[in-house]
């Protein structure tokens, strides 16, 4: 069964175009790793070599403050490569803590396995370059984000980047605590509140126990900061 999971989510990942026999080789060694939301799959300084694929579920890599603050840099979904940059960083930290946001399950590919692969196979090789190009811009992306966007923006974005994970129909709702938002944005829990309030004193959102149900979708996703908001209008208004 493990073996057939493996098989599975390598298929479902940037490795699904590979040949089956090179993806019966990857899947050598790998585990299956399943966490409770909140549990942390790797800690920022760590220097442990690593390429996990998160099969289910959703994960957040973080860094934090001296003041023990946090700030979201990524969301992990189902089918994202983590760990592409240990297998050739010299000397290499991780740059950031990857917890569970909710049950999460990762495939840990063997990366000795997998470095050996590269070396031999271009189609592998090319994979890994195009997941390392991924993650410098996306990195790039991020900084007028966190550096120019307003607390208001960056709210909007964390809650439908949160509520597009956990769609069920045409409703869309973010399960995330005021505190749990507070920390993915970097500010304080009160300045998430008075956000909140504004959303829906404006008709945008509603707000239950530890979740935020999106009213108006198109709305909230103007309150978002580009690039992520011409993607997000696309996956929300499909050909248009």
């Amino acid at each position: 069964m493990s073996h057939a999971i493996v098989e599975e989510v390598l298929g479902g990942s940037r490795f699904g175009a590979l040949p089956a026999a090179t993806r019966a080789e990857l899947a050598r060694g790998a585990r299956i790793i399943e966490q409770e939301a909140g549990a942390v799959r790797h800690r920022e300084g760590d220097d442990r070599l690593h390429l996990d694929i998160v099969a289910t579920g959703l994960a957040r890599a973080y860094v934090t403050d001296q003041n023990g603050r946090s700030m979201t840099i990524r969301y992990c979904r189902p089918g994202d490569l983590l760990g592409a940059v240990s297998l050739y960083a010299r000397p290499f930290y991780m740059p950031a803590t990857v917890q569970s946001l909710v049950a999460t399950v990762f495939v840990a590919l063997d990366p000795y396995v997998l470095r050996s692969l590269a070396d031999t196979d271009a189609r592998v090789a090319a994979i890994l370059l195009d997941e390392l190009a991924e993650r410098v811009s996306h990195f790039i992306a991020e900084i007028p984000g966190s550096a120019f966007a307003t607390i208001r923006q960056r709210v909007a974005r964390h809650i439908l980047d949160l509520a597009a994970e956990r769609q069920t129909g045409t409703e869309l709702v973010a399960a995330v605590s005021q505190q749990g938002l507070a920390d993915a944005v970097g500010t304080a829990r009160e300045v998430v509140v008075r956000v909140l309030g504004e959303l829906r004193r404006d008709g945008i959102v509603s707000t239950e126990r530890g979740s935020i149900v999106i009213l108006v979708p198109a709305r909230l996703l103007a309150e978002t900061y580009e690039p992520e908001a011409a993607a997000a209008e696309a996956k929300w208004n499909p050909g248009s």
